[in-house]
């Protein structure tokens, strides 16, 4: 990576962390994919239960496979013949992956959902959340940050799900009303309750959407 980018988004990090911290969440710095998965499994315990939403960024640092081979028990809701079922279940879990459609520099986090399994995890049910999101999904504030999430996350995975919206058509959110759309729940994490459930770890290379 360019050095001055990479600068940035560690002096950028710093910030977020502190905003972080003062919402009653937890925020790391890890400038490579590797880095960010050793902070992962360093934050779930062996013999956990662990589940997830769409989270594509858990993907490509490897933690989603890191779960499904090493001594975990892995929840994966909406694959098999019970979906509502699956998600009731998830609930449970001790550990909740997910990434951020979009976050503020101060620690605020935006998220968007079709289903709204992957929101309302987030926002209440398994005992811990553990999200891996890249520092270009960092916004000056709540409104860009949901701009962000509507106008570039969301028609990049509504064309990713293969839905029927018209985003897919013209790549920006048209506010649609569409039986397919996955803009039906929007969550806006700006401070948690419990400390310790929610940990961000930011990442200093491009990742997920």
């Amino acid at each position: 990576m360019n050095k001055g980018i990479a600068a940035t988004y560690s002096n950028l990090a710093r910030t977020v962390i502190k905003g972080l911290e003062s919402r009653n969440m937890t925020g790391y710095y890890a400038e490579t994919k590797e880095e960010a998965l050793n902070i992962a499994l360093s934050l779930i315990p062996e013999g956990s239960t662990v589940t997830m939403g769409g989270a594509i960024s858990c993907q490509e640092i490897g933690l989603v496979d890191a779960i499904k081979n090493g001594n975990y028990t892995f929840l994966l809701p909406g694959h098999g013949p019970n979906r509502r079922q699956e998600c009731i279940e998830a609930y449970g879990a001790d550990v909740f992956l997910s990434s951020c459609n979009a976050m503020t520099n101060d620690g605020i986090l935006v998220n968007i959902d079709g289903n709204s399994n992957r929101v309302s995890c987030i926002a209440y049910g398994p005992e811990k959340v553990v999200m891996v999101v890249s520092m270009n999904k960092v916004c000056a504030d709540v409104d860009s940050a949901m701009k962000r999430a509507r106008n570039v996350a969301a028609p990049m995975n509504a064309t990713r799900l293969g839905a029927e919206t018209p985003c897919t058509k013209v790549g920006k959110c048209m506010d649609c009303k569409s039986p397919g759309t996955i803009c039906c729940q929007f969550l806006v994490t700006r401070f948690s309750r419990h400390p310790g459930r929610i940990h961000v770890i930011l990442v200093g290379e491009d990742l997920g959407l």
